[in-house]
């Protein structure tokens, strides 16, 4: 079950928060954080839909504008998603990472078209086929985050990755010398948080 599967999802352009520390470096890193949770239980999916889909890849420069991204296609991106933040999950927690999450990636690694494959029908006989231009203009960009989730995990940023500790938010991010939230908003919430903690603990005793 995925994470919009347990909150309310709203729109993803509400959210107000920048790119994570690190995102702008990596798009699969601001992939990961494509979906965020929010306090009172909402989720903001920028993936939600195939409309902002479609405009996720076209600010990554992954898509054109009138690509006409279908839900089928949505879904794919979604799912590469979670893939992806199991890898960073198991990185940021020092355990294994998931087969599954290998294999999703490595798949998306392979299906980068390279040459149009051999078909044949009763009308034309043998011919080249060519996929369906929005199959081929995912398949480009999964194979384009799968590959730059690899050079992430696999590289010197990989030593910086965390996750932001400020609760509920479900976003990663690369350490920036002492700053280890995403967000000055997420650095509020968790300074907010220990003060009315320490108050708290100040009353009972």
């Amino acid at each position: 079950m995925s994470e919009t599967d347990t909150a309310t999802t709203v729109d993803a352009a509400g959210s107000g928060l920048p790119p994570a520390p690190g995102a702008e470096q990596y798009p699969a890193l601001d992939l990961a954080n494509s979906a965020i949770a929010l306090p009172g239980g909402q989720f903001l999916d920028a993936l939600g839909t195939p409309s902002g889909a479609n405009q996720w890849l076209v600010d990554h420069n992954l898509a054109p504008a009138d690509a006409g991204m279908q839900e089928i296609c949505a879904a794919r991106l979604r799912s590469l998603r979670e893939q992806v933040r199991a890898l960073l999950a198991a990185q940021v927690g020092g355990h294994p990472a998931p087969a599954t999450a290998l294999a999703a990636v490595n798949d998306a690694l392979t299906r980068v078209p390279t040459a149009s494959p051999l078909g044949w029908d009763s009308v034309r006989g043998m011919h080249r086929t060519a996929p369906h231009p929005i199959d081929q203009i995912v398949d480009q960009a999964l194979g384009i985050l799968a590959a730059d989730a690899a050079d992430l995990l696999t590289g010197p940023d990989a030593e910086r990755l965390t996750a932001c500790p400020s609760n509920p938010c479900n976003r990663y991010l690369l350490r920036v010398g002492r700053r280890h939230w995403c967000s000055v908003r997420c650095g509020d919430r968790a300074r907010a948080a220990r003060a009315y903690a320490r108050r708290t603990q100040t009353t009972t005793d």
